[in-house]
């Protein structure tokens, strides 16, 4: 790598450097609404790179601003735990910020994919997590926007780095300076004392990982809600608990961590560097090692949920021209549903709080209710038009069955009959990113399905179809493929898949599935 070059970038970016000379573009990885992320190669080194590239065109003025903020804070990270930028470009009307390349995929798509899943992987998951976090505290930098879909895998290898990543929110603060820096982050992760609107600082990035924390044991939330000021209401009372059976099996020592993080007052709150002195983080023997099948069973549903919304909530603020990274809402135009991985800054929303220990109760207990209920059926929040509509709902589940037909047949022009041109979708293969258009899918076609001549059957299980107004369907369900190996044996995978239709001039389309990791399973004899 030309360390001088890498130096001075560094130091400011530069319109002087065209992009071009230094680096090779290479395939899209992922997308947003003004930015798009491709693998490049550094042509001195052969180096591979995932440079996110803004049109800057486009941005306002503030986005201008925001863009300047997050390419400084980057410059300043430098640890094993935090994806690194490399360079910083301004070239032609666009931004380039060139970062690791991490393949890996996220943390919590990888759990599910896991052979074995104890408490004990959880601790050391955590331990990387708040090593990225105390590191960015020592250096004055406040993340804000701490979720899931932003820890990220160094590589496919087993036992690769925790890698914190997206530092668009991130603030620069002094010492434990506490102030009002604006409403910012992601509804299920927020920490009381933003949603109260008081001052805040690093104690917000130490309640996210408490969250976080608790989701890696059970696989679910503890605060949940599809209403945001229900969601808000929980948040701001500490309202969450530690039901039965699924947390009997949990360490005391974990529970207590939780707690130390969960705490409504920042001041007495554990800080980054307190809990990586904590001995479930800290002490070998101290977490258990026993496989946690139900909690992986669950992180199942939350992670298609979470991906679900997320791409839904990404294309409607595309299609609308807003900016993938903030969320501005005018007064009474607070989002009516809570979505798990949507990102929001500044938005102006009244929260309610319960003013009694009775109302407090009666939260968790409505919470433990419906989040048990959506638990059951991840696809549960939509809405469904009554009981006319069962016509529609099968018109749904045999499209389904004929568009995954088109598919073990190895049949591209049926296949391109029932999606959308610009389909998106999220699956294994992908890595975890946001795959956009039929290239990637079509080299499946062309080089597996329609290649494969031994017999293969796909069978939908328990399909569940919410219907999205008149013209826009969800089907979720698991699908089973059978199909007779290289040694002449019989093999059935099991995948769970969730799709969205639309209807476009009296014609359905598929625009949008997700599916996750496929579970293979020999038939016996």
């Amino acid at each position: 790598m030309r360390e001088s070059h890498l130096a001075f970038n560094m130091a400011t970016p530069t319109s002087a450097v065209k992009f071009s000379d230094i680096y090779e573009l290479k395939e899209e990885l992922g997308k947003g609404a003004f930015s798009i992320v491709r693998r490049c190669v550094q042509k001195a080194t052969g180096l591979e790179f995932a440079a996110k590239i803004i049109n800057t065109k486009k941005l306002s003025a503030r986005d201008h601003q925001k863009l300047e903020r997050e390419a400084r804070i980057c410059r300043l990270l430098k640890h094993p735990n935090i994806v690194r930028l490399h360079d910083s470009i301004q070239d032609d009307g666009y931004h380039y910020l060139v970062f690791d390349l991490v393949t890996g995929g996220e943390l919590f798509e990888d759990i599910v994919a896991r052979e074995f899943y104890s408490e004990a992987d959880a601790s050391h998951c955590m331990q990387q997590i708040l090593e990225s976090v105390n590191y960015c505290h020592q250096h004055g930098i406040v993340h804000r926007d701490l979720k899931p879909e932003n820890l990220l895998l160094a590589s496919k290898a087993k036992g690769a780095a925790v890698k914190l990543a997206d530092f668009g929110l991130a603030i620069e603060v002094q010492g434990d300076q506490q102030a009002w820096f604006g409403f910012a982050g992601t509804p299920g992760y927020l920490s009381p004392e933003v949603l109260r609107k008081d001052p805040y600082g690093k104690p917000v990035d130490v309640w996210a990982c408490g969250v976080i924390l608790y989701i890696l044991l059970v696989g679910y939330p503890p605060f949940w809600d599809e209403d945001q000021h229900r969601l808000y209401a929980q948040i701001k009372a500490g309202a969450y608990d530690y039901p039965s059976p699924e947390w009997d099996t949990v360490t005391p020592e974990a529970k207590h961590l939780i707690n130390s993080m969960l705490t409504v007052n920042p001041a007495k709150r554990i800080t980054a560097s307190e809990a990586l002195k904590h001995p479930w983080i800290c002490r070998e023997r101290v977490a258990s090692v026993v496989h946690r099948q139900e909690t992986v069973d669950c992180l199942k549903k939350f992670n298609a949920r979470r991906k679900l919304k997320g791409a839904i909530l990404t294309t409607m603020l595309a299609t609308r021209n807003f900016s993938s990274r903030s969320l501005n809402v005018k007064k009474n135009d607070g989002i009516k549903e809570s979505t798990d991985s949507s990102t929001i800054e500044d938005e102006d929303t009244k929260v309610v709080t319960p003013k009694t220990d009775t109302e407090m109760m009666r939260l968790v207990d409505y919470k433990r209710r419906s989040f048990g209920q959506h638990c059951a059926s991840f696809g549960q929040h939509f809405t469904s038009f009554g009981p006319h509509c069962s016509g529609r709902k099968q018109e749904i589940i045999k499209l389904t069955e004929q568009l995954l037909q088109a598919i073990t047949s190895g049949n591209y022009e049926d296949y391109t009959h029932l999606v959308d041109p610009h389909l998106t979708s999220f699956e294994p293969e992908a890595l975890g990113n946001l795959i956009v258009g039929m290239d990637f899918h079509k080299f499946y076609f062309d080089h597996v399905f329609s290649k494969n001549n031994k017999p293969v059957n796909t069978s939908i299980l328990n399909p569940h179809v919410h219907l999205l107004g008149e013209d826009a369907a969800c089907i979720a369900y698991v699908r089973l493929t059978q199909y007779i190996d290289r040694n002449g044996l019989p093999v059935t995978i099991q995948s769970e898949e969730t799709r969205i239709w639309q209807r476009k001039d009296t014609k359905w389309q598929n625009v949008h599935f997700h599916r996750s990791s496929c579970s293979a399973m020999p038939h016996g004899k």
